[in-house]
């Protein structure tokens, strides 16, 4: 974003005065959280049933499944863990309000007072870990697969590079991507923490916000917190290959690709649940890729973008 100072060359009074102005709207935005709906404590008692549709419960917080009266049905998250009594809270909601993209899950609305919830959009299909290993579920064709990871990679390089400040993803997993009717993928935004002196992190399930306090500092990220990425990627292309999901068996089956030498090899490492429905080639450049990315010495030679542009270029666009 270019500096507000460079466009005030005008020599009047009227526009200096407008300038300082849009100098300190920029550096003092408002506390309250503009782009969030609020929704009372009676409402979300109403469309939880009490709050009695408990989908998951730790030591940190409790999800709920909520129908409201417009007929829309939301994913309802009390958060124990936030102070309240400093503004972290209202920025932190600011920043995640200000996530917006196809392929990341949408915060609807929150809620404060006794209790602290957060609302976010209900996808139908439940993580791609759930499609991966659940028997009972319709096996993804190897079309989804490829489209899932330029949609993975298109939500991080929004998060990383296209966002003030910066996102950056911690952890990628099957887990915590999740897939709506159409099977299209969302990167799950769910967890808020408090913050550090100096530094404010937002914990979106496994997704950390960085907002520096010295303005010369947001918006960059180092080379090496963005390269924490690549090798984390890599493995979701290995779970998408291989339907391989567990965490404990991810570092043998990574060890596993490192050390595919053939064609025949390879052919033994697809999801058997694809059958024959697969294309040689996308699997070898697919497989390349992952390849490349678990690589840790090379991580820090290109970034997401990259990815997410040979993606594109090799597989096909896909809508972001």
């Amino acid at each position: 974003m270019p500096k507000i100072r460079a466009s005030c060359s005008s020599r009047t009074r009227s526009s200096s005065n407008f300038c300082k102005f849009l100098s300190f709207i920029h550096n003092n935005p408002p506390r309250q959280v503009s782009l969030l709906k609020r929704v009372s404590y009676k409402e979300l008692d109403r469309a939880t049933d009490g709050f009695r549709r408990i989908i998951t419960c730790d030591s940190q917080s409790i999800t709920y499944e909520a129908k409201f009266r417009d007929g829309s049905v939301s994913v309802v998250k009390e958060v124990r863990s936030v102070d309240q009594r400093n503004e972290v809270f209202d920025k932190e909601l600011h920043l995640l309000g200000r996530l917006h993209h196809r392929h990341v899950v949408a915060l609807r609305a929150y809620s404060v007072g006794r209790k602290s919830f957060l609302v976010f959009e209900c996808t139908a299909k439940g993580s791609l870990k759930d499609h991966l290993n659940d028997p009972l579920k319709t096996p993804l064709s190897w079309k989804t697969r490829v489209q899932i990871a330029i949609g993975v990679a298109a939500a991080l390089e929004y998060l990383q590079f296209f966002c003030e400040p910066p996102v950056k993803h911690i952890s990628i997993s099957s887990s915590n991507i999740i897939l709506d009717e159409k099977l299209v993928p969302k990167v799950r935004t769910l967890k808020i923490i408090g913050s550090a002196p100096n530094t404010h992190y937002i914990r979106l399930s496994e997704i950390s916000v960085v907002s520096l306090t010295q303005l010369s500092n947001i918006g960059c990220l180092c080379s090496e917190e963005r390269a924490d990425v690549i090798p984390q990627y890599g493995a979701l292309l290995l779970e998408l290959i291989t339907g391989e999901s567990s965490p404990k068996e991810s570092a043998d089956v990574i060890q596993w690709i490192r050390e595919l030498r053939s064609n025949l090899s390879m052919h033994n490492i697809i999801d058997p649940d694809l059958g024959n429905s697969y294309n040689y080639k996308d699997l070898r450049d697919l497989l390349s890729v992952a390849r490349l990315c678990i690589k840790v010495e090379n991580t820090q030679a290109f970034t997401i973008s990259h990815i997410f542009w040979y993606l594109q270029k090799r597989f096909g666009n896909a809508s972001n």
